[in-house]
């Protein structure tokens, strides 16, 4: 068996399912959006660029910037369920199999790090007093970024799932720590240091007990980061529906658990449980955090407005695709619900997220901006528009796909 040639096999097979979907996600206004979004960040960063507030703090924003690409690490080995069976008796030929995903892995996200870091370098050399060496500091970038791959790599083949999450958070303080002290210490020094962090680092992969193919993990791993991709173009056009990622999160339970038994909320209930039990909550959360720390540093101009809208857009986007869990549901139309109620019941829930994220990222809006009032109200008074609009147009296409059918 030609294992190389599998993976590549495999790999086409992903890629011939998505490409039929981009073009309606590019009909779909996507890049129009993303074009005027590119524009205005040139704009704004070449302004911020030519006049670099006093005291600028150009290290912090390296570290806040460059460590999430550098630490983040995945592998796509387009691995299936039946491997467990018939590939099982080839796995010690399984590198031959593996190494695509590695080293793909590690080169398209370093190519990704590099633009990034080309982009950072002319804020950072107008802003630093001491700056160091371009390519020095590209090559200790990348050696990080090679060190958090392979790290992330070892943690695939750990059998115990607390020694993967105790490697995790070891990885992300190392290259936190490293970016630290090669940003804030002098060159020789602080070359010394992450090498021997990086020695230790290396040494105390060793340690944990290892498979040498993890068939349950990379296989649960890699179903997972396909999904992610179809309910990413399921944003935008309808899509096969994928295996949803389920988090037990019982503390979050009690929310939904508040609802009274009625029929008008029996969809709700569950839809409140879907959101709580799935990935969405935790990009919402990520993106609300983000957002506000990027509302509150441009607040005090017209940027800040810009921002505040296209943050507010972007969880539209993310929150409108939870009317289509349960779509291809067979219990669903069992239940007593009737189709109006269903979507009444999702589009309000989702409209009441989407108001909160509009106040949410209104206060570091008003405090970054404070004293701007006519203009903070007016933003603000656009956002619920938006989150009015992004209700109007759901209730629209749910109503079209009932009358299709």
């Amino acid at each position: 068996m030609d294992l190389k040639q599998l993976w590549k096999t495999r790999r086409s097979a992903f890629w011939n399912q998505i490409t039929p979907y981009l073009g309606y996600v590019m009909q779909s206004g996507v890049a129009v959006m993303m074009g005027f979004a590119l524009i205005a960040f040139s704009a704004w960063y070449t302004a911020l660029v030519q006049d670099i507030p006093e005291g600028f703090p150009i290290n912090l924003v390296m570290l806040v910037v460059l460590a999430p690409p550098v630490i983040f690490s995945s592998f796509r080995t387009y691995l299936q369920q039946a491997d467990i069976v018939f590939l099982r008796p080839q796995e010690y030929r399984m590198n031959l199999y593996l190494q695509n995903s590695f080293v793909r892995g590690i080169v398209y996200k370093s190519v990704g790090l590099v633009l990034l870091f080309i982009l950072l370098w002319p804020l950072y050399i107008r802003s630093d007093g001491e700056p160091k060496p371009f390519y020095l500091f590209l090559i200790v970038l990348l050696l990080l970024k090679y060190f958090a791959s392979y790290g992330g790599w070892i943690e695939q083949q750990m059998i115990s799932r607390s020694a993967r999450l105790g490697y995790r958070v070891i990885r992300y303080g190392f290259i936190v720590v490293s970016l630290y002290a090669f940003l804030w210490h002098s060159l020789a020094l602080s070359l010394i240091f992450i090498a021997l962090l990086a020695g230790l680092y290396l040494v105390s992969l060793r340690f944990p007990v290892k498979l040498p193919v993890h068939w349950e993990y990379l296989i649960e791993t890699e179903q997972n980061q396909s999904s992610r991709a179809m309910k990413t173009l399921g944003w935008f056009v309808e899509v096969p529906a994928s295996r949803q990622r389920v988090h037990a999160r019982k503390w979050l339970a009690p929310l939904a658990d508040r609802l009274r038994w009625r029929q008008e909320t029996a969809f709700q209930y569950l839809i409140i449980k879907t959101f709580l039990r799935s990935d969405l909550l935790g990009i919402t959360i990520r993106l609300t955090v983000i957002g506000g720390l990027f509302v509150y540093w441009t607040a005090g101009s017209l940027w800040g407005s810009g921002v505040y809208l296209f943050f507010l857009f972007l969880l539209g986007i993310q929150l409108s695709g939870l009317r289509r869990n349960h779509h291809d549901s067979f219990w669903i139309h069992i239940y007593p619900v009737t189709p109006q109620s269903r979507r009444e019941q999702v589009l309000g829930f989702v409209y009441v997220l989407q108001l909160a994220g509009v106040v949410l990222l209104f206060i570091p809006l008003l405090l970054g901006g404070w004293g701007r009032w006519v203009e903070t109200l007016i933003t603000f008074g656009i956002g619920i528009l938006i989150a009015r609009w992004f209700r109007t147009s759901e209730r629209k296409k749910w109503s079209n796909e009932e009358d299709a059918e």
